[in-house]
């Protein structure tokens, strides 16, 4: 008979008195197991973490049923002895943490979590043969127990099968999606750490279908085969560095973007993140020149030293804290806004179309006993000396677009004869030559990327030959709207915002916090045009309020801004959306009424001077509103168009 009082169970089911237990090894292990391993991605992201620890030049991965049947991670590491392999699978066991601060850790895996974990929810064996050695040993792990190690055939390194994941925990299984959806969460994964070791060689087959193929390659050519290499064309290449930390990487154009941001990679110190803190500053670098609800296409390489970053927070090893977070931030924001500064047509920046129109029905002659098409009206031939001809349509249909004469030979780029619009631009077309180059001081020829005005169609859209003979098509009312866009934000931001003054000063109530936040950023906001002034009672006074707002809501402006600060106390006021988006969606309204329309006929001097300016200015490959201003067809696209590829 036990000398134990009987406890008193309460209503709830919770015992009166209850009385502190230790859990036993296999539920702890299960309970870990639950914050490790999630999904069969987060089980193939830790083998694939131990293999890249390992020094493995080639990794083959293979699912079934999206990782809950059967995931096979195999590598040419350096291997387990068998002494390891069960060490391997206990808790806290690894061969990776040399310092015990958890400071200068540079393994991709230090908490030695992983293996037991998935031991403790699945059906594991570890098989491995460390160079040197035989033969190789293997290890069973099957919810939680774990089986001697046995001798087995195996080649040099380790490979880990997982079977029936979950099958002890049945309660997570249920919460699994369909194999599809599993597996396309495995592919990103396997993505990131491929990018995070282009010197290692992937192959990735999913059900039997291989995914992936990559071969042992430098980081641009990574980049680019895991951003599809049609994306990679308009890479650009990055480099920033601040207090200590160095930005590297390849970031897409604006007009490439996605729905998702499943196209950003990010690296820190060579770890993959999913970082709040990049993905915000990417998504401020690239506001105002990708289309709303649409994200870019980057992959980051960021080196912090050790200590002023900490991967200690989850055991996912995704998330990460940064000492100086506002530093991370400028460093991102401002290399990538340099880089997106580059002029229109500047080498890197190539616009394309992501996907070839097909055509789903061609015209023929009528039949005899049809209706037949009215004669087409008879249209004077241009001028042989011109160098081109008008052809007559055969639809019936007039002709939309008009070809420009092509400069007499005597017509010299920049010289006496040529038009003033022309050489302000800096020259057009001379000698007859279709490709627009121009002569320098020097006497270098400089090839202009977006090439010389050939034509302009439905009096909107301006085509132009480049100098590779490829064909470039401009939107002249999106190109005009973001010269102009760009000229008068350059006068905003030349000096102080002219503040208009209110006729009765707002009173806004914020709670202290929010308040205070706003106080200390009274400077930059009177900068901005926002007069502001604290006036107790937890209630801030609105003076002054920009005055290209004309009447905005003094109130809501406030609030917005101070729940935008509260949420990232790093940001500057004029990084916020609240305010910095109001004040550029003003400057878009006037740039977009103040430019060039649609359906105005250029003249050839002004369809070049367009051209050159956009080749000058930054953020010219999109519009005020995200939309590209320019596409350019290449050889090789024309003729995938025409089914010639």
């Amino acid at each position: 008979m036990s000398d134990q009082p009987d406890q008193v169970v309460m209503p709830g089911g919770v015992p009166d008195h209850p009385h502190v237990r230790r859990l036993p090894e296999v539920i702890v292990n299960r309970i870990a197991a639950g914050e490790v391993i999630e999904r069969p991605a987060a089980a193939v992201k830790e083998l694939i973490e131990n293999a890249i620890d390992a020094g493995a030049l080639r990794l083959d991965i293979s699912l079934d049923g999206g990782g809950v049947e059967r995931m096979i991670v195999t590598d040419d590491g350096v291997g387990i002895s068998p002494d390891d392999l069960t060490l391997a699978v206990e808790r806290h066991c690894t061969s990776k943490l040399g310092d015990e601060t958890l400071v200068h850790i540079n393994t991709l895996g230090f908490r030695g979590e992983a293996l037991p974990s998935i031991g403790a929810a699945a059906r594991l064996s570890i098989t491995s043969r460390p160079k040197g050695e035989s033969g190789a040993w293997r290890i069973r792990v099957e919810g939680g127990k774990t089986y001697p190690p046995e001798p087995v055939a195996g080649a040099y390194g380790t490979s880990v099968v997982v079977e029936d994941l979950f099958f002890a925990t049945p309660a997570r299984r249920k919460f699994l999606k369909s194999a599809r959806v599993e597996g396309r969460h495995v592919e990103s994964v396997v993505r990131r750490l491929a990018l995070a070791v282009p010197q290692t060689a992937f192959r990735f087959v999913l059900d039997g279908r291989e995914v992936l193929d990559l071969p042992a390659q430098d980081m641009a050519a990574r980049a680019a085969a895991l951003l599809d290499a049609s994306e990679a064309d308009g890479f650009l290449n990055i480099a920033g560095e601040r207090e200590g930390m160095t930005l590297s990487g390849f970031i897409c154009p604006p007009s490439v973007h996605r729905s998702t941001a499943n196209g950003q990679f990010m690296l820190v110190n060579g770890r993959p993140v999913v970082d709040p803190v990049l993905k915000t500053a990417v998504r401020v670098a690239y506001r105002r020149v990708i289309e709303p609800g649409r994200h870019p296409v980057v992959a980051l390489m960021l080196t912090v030293p050790p200590e002023q970053v900490d991967v200690n927070v989850h055991p996912a090893k995704t998330e990460l804290r940064f000492a100086d977070e506002a530093a991370v931030r400028s460093l991102v924001i401002g290399t990538l806004q340099r880089a997106l500064e580059h002029g229109a047509g500047v080498a890197g920046v190539r616009p394309v179309l992501s996907s070839a129109p097909r055509a789903t029905r061609i015209w023929y002659p009528p039949e005899q006993g049809q209706m037949a098409p009215q004669p087409a009206p008879a249209y004077p031939a241009a001028p042989q000396t011109s160098g081109m001809a008008e052809p007559r349509l055969m639809f019936g249909d007039a002709p939309f677009a008009r070809t420009l004469p092509v400069p007499p030979t005597s017509f010299a780029p920049g010289g006496a004869n040529a038009p003033q619009d022309a050489r302000l631009a800096g020259g057009m077309v001379g000698a007859g030559n279709p490709f627009a180059q121009v002569e320098e001081a020097g006497g270098a020829r400089l090839d202009h990327p977006l090439g010389a005005a050939v034509a302009q169609v439905l009096d909107t859209y301006i085509l132009a030959v480049a100098a590779d003979g490829s064909l470039v098509l401009v939107d002249q009312h999106a190109a005009h709207e973001r010269l102009t866009h760009e000229r008068l934000r350059e006068q905003y931001l030349s000096g102080r915002v002219q503040a208009q003054r209110l006729l009765v000063p707002d009173v806004v109530e914020l709670p202290r916090v929010q308040q205070d936040l706003l106080l200390a950023r009274q400077p930059m906001l009177e900068r901005l045009g926002v007069e502001i002034e604290e006036f107790g009672g937890g209630s801030i006074l609105v003076r002054a309020l920009p005055a290209m707002l004309g009447r905005s809501d003094a109130i809501s402006l406030l609030r917005d801004l101070a729940d935008e600060l509260e949420a990232d106390e790093n940001g500057a006021p004029d990084e916020m959306a609240s305010l910095d988006g109001k004040l550029d969606a003003v400057i878009a309204r006037m740039a977009c009424h103040g430019s060039i329309r649609a359906g105005r006929r250029l003249t050839p001097e002004e369809m070049n001077a367009l051209l050159r300016q956009m080749e000058a200015t930054p953020r010219a490959g999109t519009c005020s509103h995200g939309r590209p201003t320019w596409l350019k067809l290449s050889r090789n696209d024309l003729e995938k168009l025409f089914g010639r590829r």
